[in-house]
């Protein structure tokens, strides 16, 4: 076993909900192999057709990891990991969110702009593709320019961000991948209700925390009105202008926002959670031109903070 490789337990852990072939061919190379790999790349950002040759052929590395990301392969193992850990009670439900910076390489543009979707060969119809039409994978829709795969021009230059939800031991919740210049608050809602922990036997998965952090950027009413119709309880920085505009109003501004110091200051979770992302160098920085690749390789390393914490 290599550095940062998966331990027999770990590996334990994810064996039982990983597909076992693509349904069109054999059985797959040893899985275990190929993620072993699939997480040296992310871990050490190494390109693609410079993977140690104990990982095997980098194309079938490439390509698996490409197919699970676009079918939903990882979220799902990401979710399994997390069923397991809530099974146990090892979740703290003290939930923060925030958004992190992503600086894309130049590499990461020139995805193509046709939408997604096997290409045709010439004289065939939309009902009949070609034979090699069948190993394209299905991808997520995409491919709408720089835009449409999550990369726009911020402060930082050519960026991407990271918006996620995480519990109250450093380990992400969820993930969402928007250009660089997105408002966080935009996306808030989206990303709380992207947090789907299954339970271990019939049920609903569980989906409210039992509080939340977050800072002043998430501070507005349509997102105070959201969480307190789901019933979660909050802790909000409220924004200087807002303080100022309703304490102009008198007894019409209303009465502030309720905010707990105590817990506001768990809030640092979120950031040491982002820092641990980042050690992975393909988090830190962008390389994968499509939106869901890179969503993929972010989820994975996710995957690697549960089952190392």
């Amino acid at each position: 076993m290599g550095r940062g490789d998966l331990t027999d337990a770990e590996w334990e852990r994810l064996r039982p909900f990983l597909p076992v072939s693509n349904g069109r061919c054999g059985r797959w190379r040893d899985p275990r192999q190929v993620i072993d790999g699939i997480l040296h790349r992310v871990r050490t950002g190494v390109q693609w057709r410079d993977l140690p040759e104990r990982f095997g052929p980098w194309k079938t590395v490439y390509e698996r990891h490409r197919l699970w990301s676009a079918d939903g392969t990882w979220e799902r193992l990401l979710q399994q990991v997390q069923a397991a850990a809530d099974a146990a009670g090892e979740i703290d439900w003290d939930i923060s969110v925030d958004s992190t910076i992503v600086r894309a390489y130049h590499h990461a543009a020139g995805a193509r702009r046709t939408a997604a979707g096997p290409r045709l060969k010439r004289g065939h119809s939309d009902r009949t593709p070609a034979r090699d039409a069948v190993a394209e994978p299905h991808r997520p829709p995409g491919g709408g320019g720089a835009g449409g795969e999550g990369l726009g021009r911020s402060r930082g230059g050519f960026t991407t961000k990271l918006h996620l939800s995480t519990d109250g031991r450093c380990r992400p919740l969820s993930l969402i991948v928007t250009p660089g210049q997105r408002a966080d608050c935009t996306q808030f809602i989206a990303v709380m209700e992207k947090i789907r922990v299954p339970r271990p036997g019939p049920g609903r998965p569980r989906v409210k925390p039992e509080s939340l952090a977050a800072d002043k950027a998430y501070s507005n009413g349509l997102l105070r009105r959201y969480l307190r119709r789901r019933g979660i309880r909050h802790t909000i920085l409220e924004k200087t202008d807002s303080q100022a505009a309703r304490l102009r109003k008198g007894s019409r501004g209303g009465r502030p926002p309720g905010f707990d110091e105590e817990r506001y200051k768990k809030r640092n979770t979120v950031e040491r959670t982002i820092n641990r992302l980042k050690q992975s160098r393909v988090v830190a920085t962008r390389y994968d031109k499509r939106l869901f690749v890179y969503l993929g390789t972010a989820t994975a390393a996710a995957i690697v903070i549960w089952l190392r914490t």
